[in-house]
């Protein structure tokens, strides 16, 4: 059993920054990879970015560029570092973890929101 914990969410002017975390407990942290999705209001769950176990990563167009994720295995945690935040990123942000490598996510955590004011 994976627990996914989100939180570095917040208030931002268009333009800033924010760190999101996502802190996991449970199973074999360094041997699964971690994704980030975003819901909007009224809109579909999309996906943001993934990070393989191996370091490897993979971006949503609207983010690539913009958006960092990287993971510490010592800690347990993966980060989205995101960068010139614009209006359109505003959504819930969730962490998943897909433990069973097959490109589906199994675990996901509770959100954590972003607000980015124009």
């Amino acid at each position: 059993q994976v627990q996914l914990v989100e939180s570095g969410g917040g208030l931002v002017q268009a333009g800033g920054s924010l760190r999101l975390s996502c802190a996991a407990s449970g199973g074999s942290f360094s041997s699964y990879a971690v994704g980030w999705f975003r819901q909007a209001p009224g809109k579909e769950r999309d996906f943001v970015a993934r990070i393989t176990w191996r370091g490897i990563t993979y971006y949503a167009d609207s983010v690539k560029g913009r958006f960092t994720i990287s993971r510490d295995n010592s800690k347990n945690t993966v980060y989205l570092q995101m960068d010139t935040l614009k209006p359109d990123d505003t959504a819930v942000y969730y962490c998943a973890a897909d433990t069973r490598g097959l490109a589906t996510y199994d675990y996901w955590g509770q959100g954590t929101q972003v607000t980015v004011s124009s």
